[in-house]
């Protein structure tokens, strides 16, 4: 039972951790109330879906900036580093003068 009802809550992770540290407690304290989670099984459940929930949120974040980068290689269009460097060998040449 604490399984399955752990299950549930993993596979809520994401949005849960979308919402927040406080929305997490929340709906597992809601689970202890109705006794399917017990205090000391609570606490690790919290800590367990925060750590997941920001590791989701990393792996988002990475996905997001690559599909990005793809977008403007695709597009041709320079990235902010790329300008950068143009500027700076701009710089260059024009102090050569």
């Amino acid at each position: 039972m604490v399984k399955t009802t752990i299950g549930k809550a993993i596979s809520l992770g994401l949005g849960l951790a979308a919402a927040g540290k406080e929305q997490i407690e929340k709906t597992v304290n809601e689970l202890v109330k109705k006794g399917e989670v017990s205090l000391q099984e609570s606490k690790e459940l919290i800590d367990d879906l925060i750590r997941r929930g920001d590791e989701s949120q990393q792996k988002i974040e990475a996905i997001v900036e690559e599909r990005v980068q793809a977008i403007l290689a695709n597009k041709g269009l320079a990235t902010t580093a790329e300008l950068a460097e143009l500027e700076k060998r701009i710089q260059a040449l024009e102090d050569r003068d």
